[in-house]
């Protein structure tokens, strides 16, 4: 084929050259036929072109998208109470200042939730009869909810808490809310009273887990009594008001195989990672903010020997194993003198006299990720963690660049070593553009060829087509190559397994 798109052997003689444009007759001597022209329906003089000529569909639609995404308005969305709930609202709004003075905050306090919808319930009927208000059952019974959630509970939020759907609740400021939905975020319907009520809340969530939240420490990581991981950060830092991030716990555990009848992986991916748990291989969890990281830790405890202890560490304690000899252990921040504070560090150093058979770090972020390659390498095969990176190559240079950065003194070389010993197995997740939750590669660490770590992938995400609803289409590949953990397997009795389910 030719430079300009024309099979060479088409529509002229051998030896020929082809034609670009319109061949004309040369000036002068003997008067010649001007040659087919064969280029020319390609290639048509300039004058002929029409410069109003419209682009191709594809590009008209990816323009298109371009304009109305530029031209889409700026302005921050408000959250909107409409409907039955902003007339509930407008009423409690009236009730609750009368309530309070007919209520001991300490004694409600002391009850539950359901005991004092009990108690409020006449005191309720007084309230609306001084105010001359009359409501229908169920509009007294919302309103009875609403004003114990105010008093006990976490006032608006508990609404979106109590929606399984709902996957992450991110408060900005008091009037505006957004929420995660099946991947996708959307502006809630909820409101707060303005930024005092909004403050008073955090306080009461990071209060329950013994921290605080106020001038001096702006910044605070806790967690709900389900486990929901909050960060909530306070102004001056935060410029539109308090604002609240929640991570929703899933009440219901999530395996492997849910995993795999979800189009998270492969049926071939959920046999090898299984088999990787209960062989206890060492595994990072690689992935961005929000992928499904933690889930994945979560799914993977699940292989643990029951009978094995297992210790895991985090800043604030999200994860739930299923396993009988589990120790949750939890870093505490600094007092108000700045002393007292306990770190992951400290935490994983003292976790090696504990006796444990597996630890489990919710994620690495600096130093101690020399205390955990060092404890992966010293009997305590089958640990786990999870580190932020986008692929599992640059998840090998994160560790590497977190040891470094430590009072650690070890050459690089030594380092990249310690981590090709201690480390079998990087499972990558994402979060792709449509919402979806894929594990795209599961990666083996074989060992040291020079300077360099060498991997080897066992499986791969690769992407095909997306649908007109902007679903990503993809397909989960086994690369065909012989595991190096095979031994490790062996030990076990799951080589053969394990081979099959590579190849």
């Amino acid at each position: 084929m030719s430079a300009f798109g024309k099979r060479g052997g088409i529509g002229k003689t051998a030896g020929s050259r082809p034609s670009f444009g319109v061949a004309r007759p040369m000036q002068g001597g003997a008067p010649q036929r001007a040659p087919e022209p064969q280029g020319g329906d390609q290639f048509p003089p300039i004058e002929a072109l029409d410069v109003a000529e419209a682009p191709a569909p594809a590009t008209m639609d990816a323009m298109a998208r371009l304009a109305s995404r530029q031209d889409a308005s700026g302005e921050a969305a408000q959250s909107k109470v409409e409907g039955f709930e902003a007339s509930v609202h407008r009423i409690k709004e009236q009730v609750l200042p009368r309530l309070l003075e007919r209520v001991d905050p300490e004694a409600a306090a002391s009850l539950s939730k359901e005991e004092l919808a009990e108690e409020f319930h006449p005191i309720i009927g007084e309230v609306l009869a001084e105010l001359k208000l009359t409501l229908n059952r169920r509009e007294q019974f919302a309103l009875e909810k609403v004003l114990v959630d105010e008093l006990l509970g976490l006032g608006p939020l508990e609404e979106l808490l109590s929606d399984p759907a709902i996957s992450d609740i991110m408060v900005n400021g008091p009037t505006q809310t957004y929420i995660e939905r099946k991947g996708k975020l959307e502006l809630a319907n909820i409101q707060f009273r303005d930024e005092d009520h909004l403050l008073q809340i955090a306080q009461r969530i990071v209060n329950q887990v013994g921290r605080r939240v106020d001038q001096t420490s702006p910044l605070a990581d806790a967690r709900l009594k389900d486990g929901s991981r909050v960060n909530v950060i306070i102004p001056p830092l935060s410029l539109r008001g308090t604002a609240i991030s929640i991570r929703k716990f899933s009440a219901k555990p999530i395996t492997l195989d849910m995993m795999a009848k979800g189009g998270s992986m492969s049926d071939k991916m959920a046999t090898a990672l299984k088999i990787a748990g209960a062989c206890r291989f060492n595994i990072v969890i690689s992935g961005g903010t929000g992928s499904g990281k933690t889930t994945m830790l979560n799914a993977l405890s699940k292989m643990i020997d029951p009978g094995e202890r297992v210790l895991t560490i985090e800043d604030a304690a999200e994860l739930r194993l299923q396993q009988p000899h589990w120790l949750p252990l939890e870093t505490r921040p600094a007092n108000l003198e700045g002393q007292g504070a306990i770190t992951i560090r400290d935490l994983v150093i003292n976790a090696l006299r504990m006796r444990p058979d597996r630890i489990i770090l919710g994620e690495i972020r600096g130093s101690e990720c020399f205390d955990l390659l060092a404890a992966m390498n010293t009997g305590h095969d089958g640990s786990m963690a999870t580190l932020h990176s986008n692929s599992p190559r640059e998840c090998l240079a994160r560790m590497e660049n977190m040891v470094m950065m430590s009072d650690i003194k070890v050459p690089k070389e030594a380092i990249s070593r310690q981590i090709a010993d201690s480390v079998d197995l990087i499972v990558q997740v994402k979060r792709l553009r449509d919402g979806s939750r894929r594990t795209t590669n599961i990666t083996e660490v074989i060992g040291m060829e020079g300077p360099v770590i060498v991997t080897q992938e066992l499986f791969k995400f690769e992407y095909l087509d997306e649908t007109a609803d902007g679903k990503i289409i993809g397909e989960y590949r086994p690369m065909g190559l012989r595991p190096y953990t095979l031994e490790k397997a062996k030990q076990y009795g799951f080589d053969q397994a394990f081979l099959e389910a590579c190849l």
